[in-house]
């Protein structure tokens, strides 16, 4: 997950969200010590820059553990190349150790 450096709590505004009890007790769960208004923050901050165009995931080979053939439904950017896979192109679906499906160009896993 994209992590921004670290913002003084002075130098944010106070914004209130209703949220399920469930909900609010899941994201204190997967937050840990963290803190859940920090796991949103991260969560808002992703979704931004992946509806923006800003995201470009940071993958190495090591991190892919298994591969699958596919074709690109819609332009795609292989996570490792940089790579841009056009509509209609073979391509690969990477799992990663993290447990992401990322878009892999078909020589990217390559020696």
């Amino acid at each position: 997950m994209y992590t921004l450096p670290r913002t003084s709590t002075t130098d944010m505004e106070v914004t209130s969200i209703r949220l399920e009890r469930e909900l609010k007790d899941r994201l204190k769960g997967l937050a840990k010590n963290k803190g859940y208004q920090a796991l949103i923050r991260d969560i808002l901050w992703n979704y931004v820059q992946q509806k923006s165009g800003d995201y470009r995931p940071q993958f190495s080979r090591e991190e892919i553990r298994a591969s699958f053939s596919a074709t690109a439904q819609q332009e795609e950017r292989c996570v490792l190349t940089g790579e841009i896979i056009q509509p209609g192109a073979p391509m690969l679906l990477g799992l990663t150790v993290h447990g992401d499906i990322v878009p892999l160009s078909l020589d990217s896993l390559a020696d």
